[in-house]
């Protein structure tokens, strides 16, 4: 019998697995899709909030706090992105300037450092405000993190230390029994002591699985646009507009590899796939966004996309035992400022395991996870010495990213690596650039059929069954290529 069963790989689940990693457990993550953070953690804003926002006395506020102070250490030893740039929260008119004084007071009780900024102050730091800028609210410890980087980072580390991982395993029910649990997924039946529930957009029916029902998830759809690099510096901080009961309403933020990122949206659907962009959505991403930032350069965006948020109906985070099942842990309705929450959350987690299990230590336990090398950002000596070491650094794949074949190989080959062409975008970024993939995809699926050893028809852009290649074609008396 296992000890934990994780379900769920998005940055709660992560955090979670490889804090577990670090104790005498016989941990398994389950992960219904083709590859680890595909969902929320996918398709967010990618910022570790300063936590002034959150309501006190909440949990949002409470872990919000907690795992802002936590990140730094964390990306050091994951070798992942961190830039603490700094969040300015702008206010556009004399009312907005009243919120801002409210949100200055809020800060002071979850005691997060602010400084209320005048116009003149603003346009110092951010040139490219709105001319209607009024004042503006500083929170220097804010952050932007690569997130899908952090949640594979934390997967491969819990792996390097002996946890477990199922990809492709729908968790279709789960039964209490009397010393534990048997989880059945689509995949096999696996029983365990405890389960811990991170499961996103679907945690309400996780949870229902073998639990009274106590709350709902509401999907919420964000749609963003992504703006080309040579943009990058349109923005120095993360900028908010004044937030509403909402959200924190359309933002306008560097990215850790100097893209902008603008939005999202916050929409609520019924459908829990329900990631399309709509015409009207990115309209209003276009709209809202130019209240805060001017001369917003469009013609330079380089792809649109969208994901959901899983808030719940108690609007709050839930990080508890199920009252009436005990065992059974919920770590749900952990959207915004969730990623930023996500280690304090997983300390939580690990007391909650606790109480029901003896929790030991694990002697060896590393921390450290040495991340990929990134040629781009090599020196002249460094690139000359690695690709004497290993030619395949010296064959450039993507020519945006400055990708190499060494890169693709590397991340291909570890614990948790890409088997899909969207598998290696999100590690090692070739298709992230503004021709988005339109020269390296084939370079790429070239590469994943040889170093997986099968068929290059049998290559998935990212779940089973999405096949990039569909059959062979003969063309104007050439040898066989394929299509």
């Amino acid at each position: 019998m296992l000890d934990v069963i994780v379900i769920g790989t998005g940055i709660s689940g992560s955090f979670v697995a490889r804090e577990l990693a670090g104790f005498n457990l016989k941990v398994l993550v389950l992960e219904k899709n083709n590859d680890v953070s595909n969902e929320a953690t996918m398709a967010n804003s990618a910022i570790i909030h300063s936590g002034y926002d959150p309501i006190p006395g909440t949990n949002k506020a409470r872990y919000n706090v907690l795992g802002n102070a936590m990140y730094k250490k964390v990306c050091e030893e994951l070798d992942c992105s961190y830039k603490q740039i700094g969040s300015l929260t702008v206010a556009i008119d004399d009312e907005q300037v009243e919120t801002l004084k409210e949100l200055e007071k809020r800060s002071a009780i979850n005691k997060v450092q602010v400084q209320m900024l005048s116009r003149e102050e603003a346009f110092a730091i951010e040139p490219n405000l709105a001319k209607s800028t009024k004042a503006a609210l500083l929170a220097p410890s804010a952050a932007i993190v690569y997130p899908w980087e952090l949640a594979i980072a934390l997967i491969e580390n819990a792996m390097d230390n002996g946890v477990e991982l199922k990809l492709n395993s729908k968790v279709t029910a789960i039964e209490k029994m009397e010393e534990g649990f048997k989880v059945v997924t689509d995949n096999g039946e696996y029983l365990s002591k405890l389960v811990i529930n991170c499961a996103g957009v679907y945690a309400d029916e996780i949870h229902n699985m073998v639990a009274a029902k106590t709350f709902e998830i509401i999907p919420r759809r964000g749609q963003y646009f992504v703006l080309d690099k040579t943009v990058g510096r349109h923005v120095n901080h993360v900028i908010f507009p004044c937030p509403s009961k909402m959200s924190k309403g359309v933002l306008v933020t560097p990215t850790t590899h100097g893209n902008i990122l603008l939005g999202p949206t916050s929409e609520v659907v019924a459908d829990k796939e329900g990631i399309q962009t709509t015409m009207k959505g990115l309209e209003f991403v276009r709209d809202h966004a130019n209240t805060i930032v001017e001369n917003i350069p469009y013609h330079k965006v380089i792809r649109s996309f969208a994901g959901l948020r899983p808030s719940s109906d108690l609007h709050d985070f839930i990080i508890e035992e199920a009252k009436d099942v005990e065992g059974f842990i919920d770590v749900a309705g952990i959207e915004s400022p969730g990623l930023a929450s996500a280690p304090a959350i997983a300390i939580e987690v690990i007391r909650l395991v606790g109480t029901r299990i003896e929790l030991n230590r694990k002697d060896g336990f590393n921390p450290i996870r040495k991340g990929y090398i990134t040629f781009a950002e090599l020196n002249a000596e460094e690139k000359e010495a690695i690709i004497k070491v290993n030619p395949m650094y010296g064959q450039i794949v993507c020519r945006c990213e400055t990708v190499t074949e060494g890169e693709i190989v590397d991340c291909i080959r570890r614990n948790a690596g890409a088997t899909t062409v969207k598998g290696v975008k999100k590690r090692v970024r070739p298709g992230m650039g503004r021709c988005q993939g339109g020269f390296c995809e084939p370079l790429v699926i070239e590469i994943l059929a040889r170093e997986l050893d099968i068929d290059i028809m049998d290559v998935n852009y990212d779940s089973i069954g999405s096949n990039v290649l569909v059959e062979e074609t003969k063309i104007g008396g050439r040898s066989h290529e394929r299509i």
